[in-house]
């Protein structure tokens, strides 16, 4: 056979087999690209995912000692939530709080319930509306919420939110105490209370904000 011919042929063979081994390659990468391209879109997807927010937990409080605050500042720590006190107009002094006295101050308002609508400093909160949870602690005032609470309570709108009262108390029970503030505030799915001691350990406030949480 003449050696050109032969030349010839051994180009056309060639030039086939790199030309089918080319196709399977272009083949190859286009389907590793269309791959790649769906678990990108599998991924943005992922990404889009809406996992839920963390629900926003106020907690809100009035203290005559100083016990509640303690109580409620420890709440507001363990749950990363917002704080806020409620604080009288005319605050209380330690003589407005003997309750041995039948002429101090709390012991008048005990008697003449008409002077129970304490006025407070303020009742707005920012961002009210935002808050899913609202954690309201007081002390307990011959068995019931003391009265700040309540002006407090029937000055702002509870619709949509869960409420969760707890009171500090050396010896009363939280009682009817909730029950009462959520008659005043009209709105709010009101929850069982929680009764704590005056004093109480890291443990009993730790145990109440994992039920929470």
């Amino acid at each position: 056979m003449n050696k050109n011919v032969i030349i010839g042929i051994v180009v056309i063979v060639v030039a086939i087999a790199l030309g089918v081994g080319g196709y399977f390659l272009l083949s190859d990468r286009n389907e590793n690209a269309n791959v790649d391209d769906n678990n990108n879109d599998s991924d943005n997807g992922d990404n889009n995912t809406d996992t839920g927010s963390t629900e926003n937990i106020l907690v809100v409080y009035f203290s005559a000692t100083g016990n509640t605050e303690a109580v409620a500042e420890s709440i507001a720590e363990n749950l990363g939530a917002d704080i806020f006190e409620i604080v009288p107009s005319d605050p209380y002094t330690s003589n407005d709080l003997n309750y041995t006295d039948d002429d101090s101050r709390v012991s008048r308002e005990y008697a003449d319930e008409s002077l129970r609508d304490v006025e407070l400093e303020s009742t707005t909160i920012e961002n009210w509306e935002d808050y899913d949870t609202v954690i309201i602690g007081y002390p307990i005032w011959w068995g019931i919420a003391a009265w700040p609470v309540s002006s407090f309570v029937a000055a702002n709108d509870f619709t949509g939110k869960t409420v969760i009262p707890f009171c500090t108390s050396s010896s009363s029970s939280l009682g009817q105490s909730g029950e009462l503030l959520s008659d005043a505030a009209g709105t709010g799915n009101w929850l069982e209370g929680t009764r704590f001691r005056s004093r109480p350990s890291d443990d009993d406030i730790k145990e109440f904000t994992d039920s929470i949480s």
